[in-house]
């Protein structure tokens, strides 16, 4: 039987996308191969940030809003922004650095997925920074010669083409989640009992 379907597009500077993400890797595991997740960039932040919107004081007053995600039972890892790094200047530099790992394999895009959400979230690093996706690749152990993908050109035109399907569907923001094939998006983080029934019910036809 072929597995179902879903997109699932996400920006790393969310924090609900931290939690959503969570949840849709934990069902994806829990059915076992009957449902796969394709991972899509969206981009809250398509363009860097000057003047007052790099006021790294204002960003850590927002990052106080970040209690409000880490409430959810079943949050990933958060704290308020605690260190001297950022605020960052935009969505694209991670979503390049996964995509790069992309190429590499699956495994090693889960891996750096995930190690990009806790390290902005929980580390408080600023993911936007190349010198910081470079460190987290290296101690993520993914081969050292693939992170210059990361610069690739068509691998920005890729994140952008994501970008605009996602918004073509009318997902207004993110996490946003379809069936491959499906016009319908969900968009917000949901109680995970709500992605189950979804998939489930999918399952049956």
């Amino acid at each position: 039987m072929e597995p179902v379907r879903f997109v699932a597009w996400s920006d790393y500077l969310c924090p609900w996308c931290w939690n959503a993400s969570r949840r849709w890797t934990r069902l994806a595991q829990e059915f076992d191969g009957r449902i796969e997740i394709e991972w899509r960039s969206y981009l809250l932040r398509p363009h860097a940030r000057e003047g007052r919107e790099r006021d790294l004081e204002r960003f850590r007053r927002y990052t106080e809003s970040w209690r409000g995600p880490a409430a959810d039972p079943d949050a990933g890892p958060f704290r308020v922004w605690a260190s001297d790094e950022g605020p960052p200047s935009h969505s694209v530099p991670p979503h390049r650095v996964a995509k790069a790992a992309a190429r590499v394999s699956e495994e090693a895009f889960r891996t750096i997925h995930d190690r990009l959400m806790t390290a902005y979230f929980a580390e408080n690093r600023d993911i936007s920074r190349f010198e910081v996706l470079r460190a987290l690749w290296d101690e993520a152990g993914l081969p050292g010669p693939a992170f210059e993908a990361a610069h690739d050109e068509a691998i920005e035109k890729e994140i952008f083409r994501d970008f605009e399907a996602a918004r073509a569907l009318g997902a207004s923001g993110v996490p946003a989640l379809g069936r491959r094939g499906d016009e319908v998006v969900i968009v917000g983080a949901h109680p995970e009992a709500l992605y189950r029934r979804w998939f489930e019910r999918s399952l049956a036809g």
